[in-house]
């Protein structure tokens, strides 16, 4: 019913239009008496052979709702109604910021795929920590934090501790972003001097916390070989505790898209099926070359069962998706939970 009548109504809309609206109607429904028991019991997937423990925190199950849909932290619990065990808030900034110009979100319906430059628009950190404060979490949440574009490269790393000072009472572990290809120049701060001088800043910061949070690192499918080597000396000099593979692309390979309607679109993140293979593919590298020992959440291209399963596969221990359920419906983490647990069974 979805993929036949429900999405073709919605793909009629302009899908930041239909973004905000579907983000008014979770938190209409989720006060309305009943919604949330109902929606739960028909898309939720409950068995203590899901659970899983990953940094020290435990999750009823490995799929999560990745950054870029809760900017700021409105919607967590209503997503936890579909099956999430953790959503990622953000991408959040010190200060509040309209994004890149609009449109700026695109569908690509011939690649299941999306291509967005929204340019980390949010109401800043202060409006996400006064969320999370008023509300009890249903679900493990991340805080994918990242800097103002009017901020230089120099003073990054000033834009992420703030962000990550202000929210650290608040979330259950940290995604440092800093290879969204929709903030200028952002991409350069995935150099290995730049990531050292930004990563020290949020240890200190947690070293003088009586409790002591997660930091992953959320890096590009665009990288090469070098720059993941580089990435994986982070984990063992101790600076980032996980990595989250991958990020949006670049790349236009491969898309079944016409140029034409390319050269239309312009510049923005590649998301959805024509991921799949890379970022499973560097899932794999990070872990053979780590041996297994670098903790990895699992995102870019996860359009179906086997797309996820073969991530888990890959080495990541957790999930996330977020264009994957855009073209599959609400019913689509139950689909993946279903078929993790039958294969525990």
């Amino acid at each position: 019913m979805y993929k036949s009548i429900v999405r073709p109504l919605l793909f009629t809309v302009n899908p930041e239009t239909i973004h905000h609206v579907i983000v008014s109607v979770l938190k209409f429904g989720y006060k309305i008496p009943g919604i949330s028991n109902l929606i739960k019991w028909n898309y939720t997937v409950n068995s203590p052979q899901l659970e899983i423990e990953f940094l020290g925190m435990k999750f009823k199950n490995p799929v999560g709702f990745a950054a870029g849909f809760d900017k700021n932290a409105e919607v967590y619990n209503p997503l936890s109604m579909f099956g999430f065990s953790y959503v990622e808030i953000g991408t959040v900034t010190p200060k509040s910021q309209p994004g890149n110009p609009k449109p700026r979100m695109f569908r690509l319906k011939s690649d299941s795929g999306l291509i967005n430059r929204m340019g980390f628009n949010n109401k800043g950190v202060e409006s996400a920590a006064k969320n999370l404060i008023n509300k009890p979490h249903k679900v493990i949440i991340g805080g994918n934090i990242g800097k103002n574009t009017s901020t230089s490269n120099n003073d990054a790393v000033n834009d992420y501790l703030i962000t990550f000072t202000k929210l650290y009472d608040h979330v259950d572990y940290f995604v440092v972003n800093v290879s969204c290809p929709n903030i200028s120049n952002l991409t350069k701060l995935q150099d290995k001097d730049s990531l050292v001088d930004i990563l020290k800043s949020l240890n200190i910061e947690r070293k003088n916390r009586n409790n002591s949070k997660p930091i992953l690192l959320k890096i590009s499918p665009d990288l090469n070989t070098k720059q993941i080597d580089d990435v994986i000396e982070l984990f063992y000099e101790n600076l980032i505790d996980g990595i989250v593979a991958t990020n949006t692309s670049v790349s236009r390979d491969n898309l079944f898209e016409s140029e034409e309607s390319l050269n239309n679109i312009g510049n923005g993140g590649l998301s959805g099926v024509p991921l799949t293979k890379r970022s499973t593919e560097i899932i794999r590298y990070i872990s053979t070359k780590s041996k297994s020992e670098i903790p990895i959440i699992g995102v870019g291209g996860i359009n179906s069962v086997k797309d996820a399963l073969e991530k888990i596969d890959a080495g990541a221990t957790l999930l996330q998706v977020y264009t994957g359920f855009i073209y599959n419906g609400p019913g689509f983490v139950k689909k993946i939970n279903k078929a993790i647990l039958k294969r525990y069974k």
